[in-house]
């Protein structure tokens, strides 16, 4: 048996080579024919899903639905109203259904499209405009279309700071709810504490109401500090929706080499606050591993993913 084997060794080698070749090649073809959009319009006129996506509102009641590709939705009916309009913070009513049970389940409903309060929010005196459709010397990255693309990062250092900006997450349905694949970028303050960007639209961060396989944990989703802490209340809107970062940043401070006080900061997402005066004892993610400093850049991260971004200033403190 063992001559046998010894044989047939370089046979069995192959063989598992050609498996594994075979299923990476599988799973790339897969992920490059996911569909994706960068227009709201294009997304309109090709995925009837797109326009059945969204928000909408009844007396007492808020319902979110995220597109899931091939007429499938992940529909959220939250007690009150939507979150940071009126959710009353129950647990929402989870459901996976297909076009015809969603038309039935919002019939009577009014869809709204929300904008943030502080969306096109002015630079006040003394701000710094980072970016606000053109190249400055403040930052250094690829602009398209009078938008700034996720991988840019700021040419300047800060400690104390309020920033604002505007991002906008693209349309992938086919790419599965609650994974990475679903517009994934970031705001690294400093370069080392991460607020997330991510199509999270829909879902809750309690891992037993979400309905769906969870693909990453729900600390990664939009709003929270990456791998650290989930944001108090899920404000994602839909993709393609412009949606606002209002940040408040007070760096950790040092006592010649010795930090006395950590980092501190207060986040509002589409005029919501979702973290307020949160300590960050070290950085969040990969800036976790970095040196904590008194003055760092600002990171738009990028990701492989279309995130944009508009209306990019800082007020140092």
């Amino acid at each position: 048996m063992k001559r046998f084997l010894r044989s047939y060794t370089p046979f069995i080698r192959l063989f598992i080579w050609v498996t594994i070749l075979s299923s990476s090649y599988c799973l790339s073809a897969d992920k490059q024919s996911r569909r994706i959009w960068t227009d709201a319009d294009k997304a309109a006129a090709e995925d009837p899903d797109y326009l059945l996506q969204g928000e909408y509102v009844s007396e007492g009641v808020g319902v979110q639905a995220a597109a899931l590709g091939k007429g499938t939705f992940y529909v959220s009916r939250f007690k009150g109203g939507l979150p940071g309009q009126g959710w009353d913070k129950s647990n929402p009513h989870v459901e996976l259904i297909n076009t015809e049970f969603l038309k039935k389940s919002i019939n009577g409903m009014k869809r709204t499209e929300r904008v943030s309060p502080t969306l096109g929010a002015k630079s006040p005196e003394g701000a710094t405009i980072l970016f606000d459709g053109k190249k400055t010397k403040h930052i250094n990255g690829q602009i398209k279309d009078g938008l700034l693309m996720a991988g840019a990062q700021t040419t300047g250092n800060y400690g104390d700071f309020t920033l604002h900006l505007e991002f906008r997450l693209p349309y992938k349905p086919d790419s599965p709810l609650s994974s990475q694949d679903r517009g994934n970028s970031g705001i690294y303050l400093q370069n080392r504490y991460e607020t997330q960007i991510l199509d999270s639209f829909g879902l809750v961060y309690e891992r037993d109401l979400v309905k769906v396989p969870l693909k990453s944990d729900p600390k990664q989703w939009c709003g929270c500090f990456y791998k650290f802490k989930a944001a108090d209340i899920p404000m994602c809107f839909p993709p393609l929706r412009w949606q606002t970062y209002d940040i408040d940043f007070i760096a950790p401070k040092f006592d010649d080499e010795k930090k006395i006080s950590d980092a501190t900061i207060t986040v509002k997402h589409n005029g919501v606050i979702i973290h307020d005066k949160v300590k960050l004892p070290k950085g969040t993610g990969a800036g976790g591993g970095r040196k904590e400093v008194p003055e760092g850049p600002i990171i738009f991260q990028g990701h492989g993913n279309p995130v944009t971004f508009k209306n990019v200033w800082i007020l140092p403190r």
